[in-house]
């Protein structure tokens, strides 16, 4: 093998790796996971509330409120999602 090929390779290589663009966080992507999470810790949250007012340990009252903001968590992501969906199929209606 040819030494001069092989240093132009190498040095092609570091160029391009110092080249690449560096990836950017995503402002919108990082507050839906954000989001998530928030929805998956409340629901988990509830979710040991109701299994601590079926064993006795729980105040049913913290139970009827755990079931109720339960519920508004599953319909917000519902709704979100929905409103996604039809976001999306607007754009695929839109004339190109």
């Amino acid at each position: 093998m040819d030494l001069r090929t092989s240093f132009a390779n190498q040095t092609y290589a570091q160029a391009r790796s110092a080249a690449a663009p560096k990836p950017q966080p995503d402002a919108m992507g990082q507050a839906f996971a954000q989001a998530a999470a928030n929805v998956t810790g409340a629901l988990s949250q509830h979710e040991a509330t109701a299994r601590a007012a079926m064993s006795g340990g729980a105040d049913p009252h913290a139970l009827v409120q755990a079931l109720a903001s339960s519920q508004m968590a599953v319909e917000t992501v519902a709704t979100v999602r929905d409103r996604v969906v039809e976001a999306y199929q607007e754009i695929l209606r839109m004339p190109v």
